[in-house]
Order: C-alpha cells, then structure tokens, then sequence
C-alpha cells in the first residue's frame, strides 16, 4: 500500500497593477460600509451571501485572491452596484454587447516574424 504525501507548495503571487489592488481596495471598502451602515454583524452577513467569515474579511480588506462570482454576491448582498445599470439596463447592456461580440473574429491572429535563411 502506497502512501501519498503532498507538499504545501507555497502560494504564488501574482502581480497586479496599482490600479487593480486600488480597486480591490474601494471594493472592499465599499462593501464593508454598506454593511456596517445596515447594521448587519459579519458573520449574518457572510451567511446571506453564502460565504464564510474570513472569506467576508479577505473581501472587505481588498484581497485579489478572491473568487470574483464571491465578490460580486457580497456587493449584491450590501446592495454596492458595480456598474451604472439597474437590472433591466445590465440586460440590456449583456445583450448589445452579445450582438457586437459575434459580428468580432473569433480568434485573433498575430502575424509570425519571416525567418531569416539567407545564409
């Protein structure tokens, strides 16, 4: 019988752009004043949103690691829009957007440099 062990390998960093963890950032904060404005503790509102605690907390300090389908739910859940539209506009603007993407190529190719033979 074989015994396997894994290794915890470390947790790699990626790196993100100054504007990306600033907007993490104003994400979190955002989300964490709604909450605390409506008065719900962290752990109703974590169960609401369907996530844990320390997720909740990873969110609101403007981790990058997280899951952003997570994200989104806690912004929906404190009532942050994330976008200028109501429902029926985000719609709308998923449609008009699904029409002008497939008239788009599919793929994009970039052209391939000659290779030099004149030896």
């Amino acid at each position: 019988m074989w015994t396997v062990y894994r290794s915890k390998l470390p947790k790699q960093n990626r790196p993100y752009s100054r504007y990306a963890a600033d907007a993490a950032v104003l994400l979190g904060q955002l989300i964490r004043k709604a909450r605390i404005e409506k008065r719900i503790a962290a752990d109703e509102f974590a169960t609401r949103a369907g996530l844990s605690r320390g997720l909740l907390r990873r969110i609101e300090n403007g981790d990058l690691g997280c899951a952003v389908g997570a994200v989104f739910e806690a912004a929906a859940v404190a009532g942050v829009r994330l976008f200028d539209f109501d429902q029926k506009g985000l719609t709308s603007a998923i449609s008009s957007n699904n029409e002008v993407i497939a008239l788009m190529p599919k793929a994009i190719h970039t052209s391939k440099p000659k290779a030099k033979d004149d030896f």
